[in-house]
């Protein structure tokens, strides 16, 4: 969370239920979607979340959430109801007060206590933890012994940079560093990673319950199998997490307008890598990024 004020969209500017099943919809029967996961932000905190859920669930998709973890007890019955089993849970800090710094809540002891009972409710959980120098990385190898005590994927993920996210190449901890730090520790295991997949896969040893992984968009892009596709909470089309350009679909949708061919135009104005706004560390340039802030993304 950012430490200067901001605002949130107001919520005329914002999806209505019907209308992220509706364009979800569109995605599913046209496009071939078949996994559909709600972030954000945090989805949990919209009053109406119960309802967005049911409604994806009519789909024939695998849905998915990714939350901070605090309301996540509110809503085990309600995804047991309609089949949910995949959380996303951030978790960027073990230590209280680190926690508190970083999220601006003093709930570590509840996130905690919810992602135990995901696991031993029987969902397939992964935390993420976005490890940056000089803040959080001398809790990499803490975070990563969840692996090995937990049925989890740990997951790590290079800082990357956003408007008005105070990025520094200096901060980022890139996968090969994080590795080599790992394996002073402990013997890995490398595993098959899927073409589509953005974590690249590890198991601390064959004892291990969990496995580990690495998101390395920063630097080992896997742009080439990368087949996301987001839709953000005020009905945007982002194709690319990093990339500047937003197809509007909220606004067709409301005035009745087919969107397979505006779909279609923003897939395939799709930047061979990293939105088209940087090739390498080296190259970007923070204050030219053109970007929402992480936050405000959502979808």
């Amino acid at each position: 969370m950012p430490d200067e004020p901001f605002s949130c969209t107001a919520a005329s500017g914002l999806m209505t239920p019907e209308e992220i099943y509706g364009i979800a919809r569109v995605f599913v029967e046209h496009f071939g979607i078949d996994k559909i996961r709600v972030t954000g932000g945090e989805p949990l905190v919209r009053h109406d979340f119960a309802l967005i859920m049911r409604k994806l669930a009519t789909l024939k998709v695998k849905i998915g959430v990714t939350t901070n973890g605090v309301l996540l007890d509110k809503y085990f019955e309600l995804f047991e109801e309609i089949g949910l089993k995949d959380l996303n849970i951030s978790i960027d800090s073990l230590i209280p007060e680190r926690f508190k710094q970083i999220t601006k809540r003093d709930t570590l002891p509840k996130v905690f206590q919810n992602i135990i009972h995901s696991i031993d409710r029987g969902y397939n959980v992964k935390l993420n933890a976005v490890i940056m120098k000089g803040l959080n990385d001398d809790e990499l190898l803490p975070l990563v012994h969840l692996s090995e005590l937990y049925p989890i994927e740990m997951r790590f993920i290079e800082f990357m940079p956003f408007t008005k996210n105070d990025w520094e190449r200096e901060k980022v901890m890139p996968i090969k560093e994080m590795l080599e730090a790992i394996g002073s520790e402990h013997n890995y295991l490398k595993l098959e990673d899927g073409v589509h997949d953005t974590s690249k896969k590890y198991r601390l040893s064959t004892d291990s319950k969990g496995t580990f992984g690495f998101i390395s968009t920063m630097s080992a892009a896997f742009c080439g199998g990368c087949n996301r596709i987001r839709l953000t909470s005020d009905g945007k089309m982002k194709n690319c997490l990093f990339g500047a350009e937003e197809f509007d679909l909220l606004s067709l949708y409301r005035e009745g307008i087919p969107l397979e061919e505006a779909i279609k135009d923003g897939i395939w104005r799709k930047h061979k890598e990293k939105g088209g706004q940087f090739s390498s560390m080296k190259t970007v340039r923070q204050e030219q990024i053109i970007n929402r802030s992480m936050i405000k993304i959502g979808g």
